[in-house]
């Protein structure tokens, strides 16, 4: 099953790049299922589920992890449905079609990740973080935006893209501002941000 496994999501990467599909690069993944090991994380929200990869990814984890993941786009969401249904996964990935910032979400989780429209992560943190446990962690990726947050804004020739990266700034402005939590970001694969909820104490 490991190898079937392994050539399932071989295929699923291939039809992403073939596609044009963001989806997160290997030095992220490798790095969020590393985290959620690590930490022992048993239940995640996804915001942006694209064709399921990360959610897939996530999943294969650990037996016991729940993903309850959200797509807004019909046709990315009917793939990640293929995808998880190839790999066996329905009984531990739920997937949602809906706008994530009309969706309503009950439960709590130890881990939410955020990967989708880069323009809307501030409303999607503040929308979604009262779903998260105590110590909880909100994950965030593509804080570099393909390197382009890090480059002078004038060198960008896109308005909207100009747009979408002094966004991402607002964003890692309002982290290292929120003093309920302790956010680092990683240089890792387009740059992933972790922000760890504090204890009442502030700890």
């Amino acid at each position: 099953m490991v190898n079937n496994n392994y050539a399932l999501i071989k295929e699923i990467k291939q039809y992403a790049l073939e596609n044009k599909i963001p989806i997160m690069q290997n030095e992220g993944i490798d790095f969020l299922t590393t985290f959620i090991i690590k930490h022992q994380i048993k239940n995640v929200l996804e915001i942006g589920s694209a064709i399921g990869y990360s959610a897939i990814m996530m999943s294969l984890c650990s037996p016991d992890l729940k993903v309850t993941t959200i797509e807004r786009d019909e046709q990315r969401y009917l793939e990640a449905v293929r995808n998880i249904k190839k790999l066996k996964l329905e009984d531990h990935i739920t997937l949602i079609f809906n706008d994530a910032l009309k969706t309503k979400i009950d439960g709590k989780f130890d881990l939410i990740f955020i990967d989708a429209a880069k323009a809307q992560n501030i409303k999607f943190f503040e929308l979604f973080e009262r779903n998260l446990n105590d110590n909880g962690y909100i994950i965030t990726d593509n804080m570099y935006f393909h390197g382009l947050v890090q480059k002078n804004e004038k060198e960008i020739k896109s308005r909207n893209v100009r747009g979408i990266v002094r966004k991402i700034k607002d964003y890692i402005s309002f982290l290292k501002s929120n003093e309920n939590y302790n956010t680092t970001i990683y240089d890792i694969g387009d740059g992933i941000a972790v922000s760890e909820k504090k204890t009442k104490e502030g700890v």
